[in-house]
């Protein structure tokens, strides 16, 4: 692919016990993607579902047998790891990530591949529009994650929580290269995108099932993103220990003053002294602490070998 062109798109849909979602699922994306400029295919991953999921899958492989794919992982391993078994398969031009609940409807997959087009976009998200059709609790809990998530991993991202996003081919090839476990897609992929983008798309109630993220979930998620996507709260501690033995240097050296000039109450009889040597002392061990951390990240980093760049294009002679 080169410059806007796009030839072709692959679709990538976990799937977790969504057998009555999915006959309307596949019926609206073969109307919305049918007759394009592209080809399409919708890649379906069971993530080990324990209801029929497979089988209304293979009812509709039998009907567009050049459309569809399903893979079938052997037991449930969570939402991404799901999304990245997708990857693995896809041969398009730009892929497309969707939930199988319908609350990011299937018409929305065009505007995001005209946006594409539009601007040369590598990523295009989409915001939930019309108002979010959570719960209470989804909604606070999801607004403060994607408030902690842009202040932690300094992502231009608003609504990393909405599947509904575009990728090039390329973005994606480069985040199946990082080697590690815990990763949380949108945020890695956005670190390797040059142009990125999110447009607004109407969200819908879920239309049959229940929602797979709890409270727990949700927990885990953020901790995942905080300990892949940033070493923060280690380097935080290192300032922070390195801020607090200097202030105790300070404070030791206002107690010797007022010690000389106004006697022995004013240093508080030597408490404030123990105060300050003690102070000094935590502040060397959080900034140790902080330092070894430091050491550790940079060994995860070696461990997780990912890519260090992504080169945009080639010209003249190589």
């Amino acid at each position: 692919m080169s410059g806007n062109e796009i030839n072709s798109i692959d679709v990538v849909i976990p799937v977790y016990n969504e057998e009555l979602n999915l006959d309307m699922l596949i019926e609206r994306s073969t109307n919305a993607l049918k007759d394009r400029e592209y080809s399409y295919r919708l890649v379906f991953i069971d993530d080990g579902s324990a209801d029929k999921s497979g089988d209304v899958i293979r009812k509709w492989i039998k009907i567009y047998p050049e459309n569809i794919t399903l893979i079938s992982l052997n037991r449930n391993y969570g939402q991404h790891a799901a999304i990245i078994a997708g990857f693995e398969s896809c041969t398009a031009d730009v892929i497309v990530t969707i939930d199988a609940d319908l609350q990011n409807p299937p018409e929305g997959i065009p505007m995001l591949i005209d946006k594409m087009k539009e601007g040369n976009y590598d990523i295009v998200g989409s915001l939930r529009g019309g108002g979010r059709k959570d719960n209470l609790f989804r909604k606070a809990a999801s607004g403060a994650k994607e408030y902690l998530v842009r202040k932690i991993t300094k992502s231009n991202i608003r609504d990393s929580g909405c599947m509904l996003r575009a990728y090039k081919k390329a973005i994606i090839d480069v985040v199946l290269k990082c080697n590690e476990k815990f990763i949380y897609i949108p945020v890695l992929a956005n670190s390797f995108a040059r142009k990125t983008t999110e447009i607004t798309i109407e969200h819908s109630e879920r239309s049959a099932g229940v929602s797979k993220y709890n409270a727990w979930k949700l927990l885990q998620l953020f901790f995942d993103i905080l300990t892949g996507s940033t070493f923060m709260p280690l380097r935080f501690l290192t300032v922070f220990g390195g801020i607090m033995a200097v202030s105790s240097i300070f404070f030791a050296l206002l107690l010797i003053a007022l010690r000389i000039f106004f006697g022995a109450a004013w240093a508080g009889n030597g408490v404030f002294t123990l105060f300050g040597v003690l102070f000094f002392f935590i502040g060397v061990q959080f900034f140790v602490f902080g330092l070894i951390g430091e050491y550790i990240c940079r060994i995860s980093m070696d461990v997780r070998q990912r890519p260090k760049f992504l080169v945009g294009s080639k010209e003249g002679k190589l």
